[in-house]
């Protein structure tokens, strides 16, 4: 959807030379497929006459779009659209001067903002008066989690209603209907087009209809004519030519890319080197930046493998590294091997809660002054009063174990550094066991 303007207007004229997906749009809930529970309620609220704000939260081609016009039509409301992509505050003040006009002629105004999740806290603030006082009624789309990209305020003044992708199913149903379809589809075209054929692009568009019927109409158009029947032709090998690389479901923006990152990140951490493989895999193919992806594994080194083995981190950045300097798609066996190596080293997330338990403290309690005795006195004023006074110089200790306490008083005794019996953290806490029992035993003396 570009810029503003009216939608779906009486009758809902569609230009032969539309795209298909936009052909075959639903002109009814009847001839709505999946979504069947969102339908139903939906339905229910156009039959009570009050339709409240709602936001449509699904991936693409779901039908958010096409179930903001049909609200519109049962409700006999005038839809306006916008897209939060290429339009701004300016934009909204227009359009909510237009609805104030109709208002007064006893017309609602439904204001659909495709993507709500771009506007900014501003731009979403500037819708919330006009939602409030029931000058426009608010369908927002989006496919990020409304919980984070949602201001509270218009959150609370809204319905969330949940749309899954169609399944295989209901892709097929779809796409044949388009074919059959005379008026709007390709039905006017003698064509042919195999089971097998119509089942890998409903497998292909993972669950998005205006995926599926946009490559129907790409692969239709440009499938072979049998010279015998003068009919295309269109078969499964045919179709796997117009499909040079499956373009996998992937926005490097949107939840999807925090969703297949997660998988990785809990992949390794549950030491499973296989699917640390597939879900790198899964987001390199789809071109994500193999950058961000040695970030998050830098992290994960330090997070959850910590001491338990050291090389972990230096591994995690060695294929930052080689990534960085040889590229892609060579960088992919870098990353690879670190991902496989984080996934069968030993766990630990010692590091992790320590610095977490520490930083608490340091937001909770008081900020005492560092102790005098850790102080350095690089001018005698600062000797006189007392900084580095009773300093213990570790080196000339045996063992090189000094009895002094380097935290604040408050916080003497605290433990953040607890150790896993894991990897090489088994010696670590060993070496701190010893160390303690030391430092008790010159204290005492």
């Amino acid at each position: 959807m570009g810029g503003q303007g009216e939608l779906f207007g009486a009758p809902p004229g569609v230009e032969p030379n539309a795209p298909l997906a936009t052909r075959m749009r639903p002109r009814s809930f009847d001839q709505l497929v999946g979504q069947r529970r969102v339908v139903d309620v939906l339905r229910e609220m156009t039959r009570s006459g009050h339709l409240p704000s709602i936001v449509l939260w699904g991936p693409p081609g779901s039908g958010k779009t096409t179930m903001a016009g049909l609200l519109a039509s049962e409700t006999k409301a005038r839809l306006v659209g916008i897209s939060a992509v290429t339009s701004g505050v300016a934009d909204l003040r227009k359009l909510v001067a237009e609805a104030k006009v109709h208002r007064r002629a006893g017309l609602r105004t439904i204001l659909f903002i495709d993507e709500i999740h771009r506007f900014n806290k501003a731009q979403q603030d500037a819708i919330l008066p006009h939602v409030e006082d029931g000058t426009v009624t608010l369908i927002g789309a989006t496919t990020e989690n409304p919980s984070f990209e949602v201001i509270a305020a218009l959150l609370s003044r809204s319905k969330v209603f949940v749309l899954k992708p169609l399944d295989a199913a209901g892709i097929e149903a779809i796409l044949r209907r388009a074919l059959a379809d005379r008026e709007h589809g390709l039905g006017a075209i003698d064509i042919k087009v195999t089971d097998d054929a119509i089942a890998a692009i409903a497998r292909f568009a993972n669950g998005d209809a205006r995926a599926a019927l946009n490559l129907l109409e790409f692969a239709a158009t440009s499938a072979p004519i049998n010279p015998e029947t003068m009919v295309r032709q269109l078969d499964l090998p045919q179709l796997e030519q117009s499909i040079q690389r499956r373009a996998l479901l992937y926005d490097k923006s949107g939840e999807e890319h925090y969703n297949l990152i997660s998988a990785l990140h809990k992949s390794m951490r549950n030491s499973d080197p296989d699917a640390a493989v597939y879900w790198i895999a899964r987001m390199l193919e789809a071109g994500e930046d193999p950058l961000y992806i040695a970030r998050r594994m830098i992290r994960f080194a330090s997070e959850d493998i910590g001491n338990a083995d050291p090389q972990a981190l230096v591994v995690a950045v060695a294929a930052k590294d080689a990534a960085h300097f040889i590229g892609m798609p060579e960088g992919n066996n870098a990353l690879a091997q670190a991902a496989i190596y984080l996934a069968t080293a030993p766990k630990s997330n010692a590091v992790y809660t320590a610095y977490s338990d520490a930083a608490a403290d340091a937001h909770r309690e008081a900020a005492e002054p560092v102790p005098l005795h850790l102080r350095n006195a690089p001018t005698k004023l600062m000797k006189d009063l007392d900084y580095g006074k009773d300093y213990q110089y570790a080196h000339e200790e045996p063992d090189a174990i000094a009895a002094m306490d380097c935290l604040p008083p408050s916080l003497a005794g605290r433990r953040y550094y607890k150790p896993s019996d894991r990897g090489f953290e088994k010696e670590i806490k060993r070496r701190l066991e010893g160390w303690e029992k030391v430092k008790a035993e010159r204290k005492k003396k």
